[in-house]
């Protein structure tokens, strides 16, 4: 196993084009911009189909339809549409996010345990607040592992970035393979794989300070 890029330090250079740091930065960008769109889309829209209960088919569906669209085929559909640029990776990787964000709040308002739900508003408690209060609360767990199963999978996807001419770790797999350059290749699956599972000790660790110890 060669991993002579990896562990070269011309590689790691803060300030030289094409640098590992560089191309982290870039490969985070695109991740932290995609969660931040599908989440702001898909959140929404779980939370009031779970708390409504209308629409839990579209939900469903939607869920599963969103999880069967090849990125790759859809960044392709984008660049043909729209052209080159950052807009078609961002749109391919938020049709990435938005599924397992949506079903999340859906199925994390749905699994409620409804007698606190009602002891809640027995209490007086408005509708607001039973919602920003009790329900959002209770479901914080569900809608939390929707979040990081979101994460991981932008994380690995984000290196189809590089298929259209932008930075990002996906830089390592394309220009490597087209150099038969394998140390280069190992170096971007290497990096990518840490990447993923920092993400997620991140993402566990607010998990674990913003969700109640109680429902853990």
């Amino acid at each position: 196993m060669n991993l002579s890029y990896l562990f070269d330090a011309a590689h790691w250079s803060l300030t030289a084009d094409g640098s590992i740091p560089q191309l982290i930065l870039s490969h985070v960008w695109y991740v932290v911009l995609a969660l931040i769109i599908g989440t702001i889309i898909a959140l929404p829209v779980g939370l009031y189909i779970g708390h409504t209960g209308r629409g839990s088919f579209l939900a469903i569906n939607a869920g599963n339809a969103g999880r069967s669209l090849p990125t790759l085929g859809l960044l392709m559909l984008m660049v043909t549409l729209l052209g080159l640029g950052l807009t078609p990776v961002l749109i391919a990787l938020t049709v990435l996010v938005i599924p397992p964000i949506l079903t999340s709040a859906y199925a994390g308002m749905r699994t409620l345990d409804h007698r606190v739900v009602d002891a809640a508003r027995g209490m007086g408690m408005r509708p607001w607040q039973v919602l920003f209060k009790v329900e959002l609360p209770m479901a914080l767990p569900v809608m939390m592992s929707g979040f990081r199963s979101a994460a991981l999978q932008v994380v690995a996807t984000a290196t189809v970035a590089a298929a259209v001419g932008l930075n990002g770790l996906g830089r390592l797999l394309i220009d490597g393979l087209a150099v038969n350059d394998y140390s280069r290749v190992l170096a971007g699956a290497i990096v990518v794989a840490v990447l993923a599972v920092v993400l997620d000790l991140i993402l566990a660790l607010a998990q674990r300070w913003i969700v109640s110890p109680g429902l853990r």
